[in-house]
């Protein structure tokens, strides 16, 4: 019997250089749509890329919501910018904890310096410094995208923990 839900189209593959934080914002959401079971995003606090705004907040509800098994994982050096001003990304922590986990980087991951979104092991974003914002994205690369994902498995490891979607104490 077929599957009653039909296929995504294959994404187009392509590797595409990114010279503005714009862009990049653009990208991730990009990702975000083609993402079919796993996100994993590194970065320093996640204040340069939209990550604070409704929509991209939506994005990744409906990503969440679709499909059981879906995660979104989520390390930074500095958990204080979404603490501050991305209320909807925790309201999205509260809402999803068991798929979404935000950490924070131990001192051995403090040395990374090249975010990186990876979807699906197929796609990424890698943005090659903080400090500047010349970027790489590739769809549907999976062979680029090992390397990557290796790179995020290891900064992953040095985890802590970062931020909790409940609310302890009195």
């Amino acid at each position: 019997m077929p599957d009653p839900t039909p296929a995504e189209p294959p994404a187009e593959a392509r590797l595409i250089e990114l010279g503005t934080l714009a862009e990049q914002t653009e990208a991730i959401d990009t990702l975000i749509g083609l993402a079919q079971q796993h996100i994993r995003v590194f970065d320093q606090d996640l204040s340069q890329t939209g990550w604070n705004g409704a929509a991209r907040a939506d994005r990744l509800a409906a990503f969440l919501r679709q499909v059981r098994g879906r995660r979104l994982d989520i390390i930074v050096h500095d958990t204080r910018y979404l603490q501050g001003a991305c209320p909807h990304l925790i309201n999205l922590l509260r809402n999803y904890g068991h798929a979404l986990t935000i950490y924070q980087t131990g001192p051995e991951g403090k040395v990374a310096t090249d975010p990186l979104v990876i979807v699906d092991g197929r796609h990424y974003l890698h943005r090659f410094h903080f400090e500047r914002s010349r970027a790489a994205l590739g769809i549907d690369q999976p062979e680029q995208t090992q390397p990557l994902a290796s790179r995020f498995d290891e900064i992953w490891a040095t985890g802590e923990a970062g931020l909790s979607g409940t609310v302890l104490g009195l």
